[in-house]
């Protein structure tokens, strides 16, 4: 359990690196000009937000186990602005989930699991807790 042991956005910075140098993962063409859910106003402001997503992704299924689309639409989902009107929860666009947990399995690093979504691999699990050791020592 050493990827809990550091701070998440730490964590979550180192992995996007470790996934940059994965010939596997890469951004679609159109990720430059999607938002990632309902709730959103604008795309998102890094260039390399995929990889962020991607890296992400992969400590959520650390922490929750095997996990599917629908569950981490709703984690990664937030509130509506819908002016004079209350906030309405919207669940995040689930392609963009999708598509990195195909490139996340293609690359290796999860494996699915029936009907009860995707977990890690022994592969991902050391990938996750090899990067928690390098910034927990420096």
């Amino acid at each position: 359990m050493k990827a809990l042991e550091v701070d998440s956005a730490a964590l979550i910075k180192g992995l996007k690196e470790e996934l940059k140098t994965v010939g596997d993962i890469t951004p679609p063409d159109w990720s430059r000009f999607v938002k990632t859910g309902a709730h959103k106003d604008r795309t998102p402001d890094q260039p390399d937000w995929w990889y962020i997503r991607a890296a992400a992704v992969l400590r959520r299924l650390y922490i929750d186990g095997p996990v599917g689309v629908s569950k981490l639409r709703t984690y990664y989902g937030g509130r509506q602005n819908r002016g004079q009107s209350p906030e309405h929860f919207r669940k995040a666009g689930g392609k963009i989930i999708r598509l990195v947990l195909q490139q996340l399995e293609k690359a290796g690093l999860v494996t699915t699991v029936g009907k009860s979504g995707r977990k890690l691999t022994a592969k991902g699990a050391k990938l996750l807790d090899d990067t928690a050791e390098k910034i927990k020592s420096g």
